[in-house]
């Protein structure tokens, strides 16, 4: 299937309308908009269970659908650190933490293509991780749009934020062992053929 045809899938179009809608969230949080972007991150985890979901029981599972869904969950985490931290919400040092990890990831790209592999699969530790920092930042979107309910809603994110921050470094591990032994196993394979 060409790229053109998977972009054209109903999953994909829904992984596209999330990510056009990452800017707009991250405008309202900036512009002191906190109930309407609650709504936009509401729409947008509405689009991302329907395009796992759609593209499972359509049968239109597509390489790129699987590119496009972790790269908005990551862009969605990446505007609400944003967001949060510009307003206040969250200290700095949370979105150093959660950041650093996906450069940390980032760097190792080469190393793999390097080695001739894309993109390692998504490891269920990352979407856990992924799913608890998914959970936190809205909450504590909603802590700060709604003071009143504040006091009970920010334990339970605060809660999902380190859950979701200690799975996500934990899935970081995981997949720099296995860009360790993809590594390994090209040195072992190159060795065995100077032989």
């Amino acid at each position: 299937m060409s790229i053109w045809q998977q972009l054209r899938t109903v999953p994909n179009l829904l992984s596209l309308l999330r990510l056009a809608l990452v800017p707009v969230f991250l405008i309202l949080i900036l512009n002191h908009q906190n109930w309407q972007a609650v709504v936009v991150l509401a729409i947008s985890s509405i689009t991302d269970f329907l395009d796992g979901y759609l593209a499972r029981k359509l049968n239109q599972v597509t390489r790129l659908g699987q590119l496009l869904d972790p790269a908005a969950d990551r862009l969605y985490i990446l505007a609400t650190l944003i967001g949060l931290t510009v307003m206040g919400y969250v200290p700095v040092w949370l979105a150093v933490i959660v950041i650093s990890r996906d450069v940390l990831l980032l760097a190792f790209y080469p190393v793999l293509a390097s080695h001739g592999y894309g993109p390692l699969p998504v490891h269920y530790l990352g979407k856990a991780g992924t799913f608890a920092l998914l959970y936190a930042f809205p909450l504590l979107l909603i802590a700060a749009a709604f003071e009143s309910i504040s006091q009970f809603v920010l334990p339970i994110a605060w809660g999902f934020a380190w859950w979701g921050i200690g799975l996500y470094w934990w899935a970081a591990a995981v997949y720099l062992l296995q860009v360790r032994n993809i590594v390994k196993m090209g040195r072992d394979a190159s060795a065995r053929l100077g032989n």
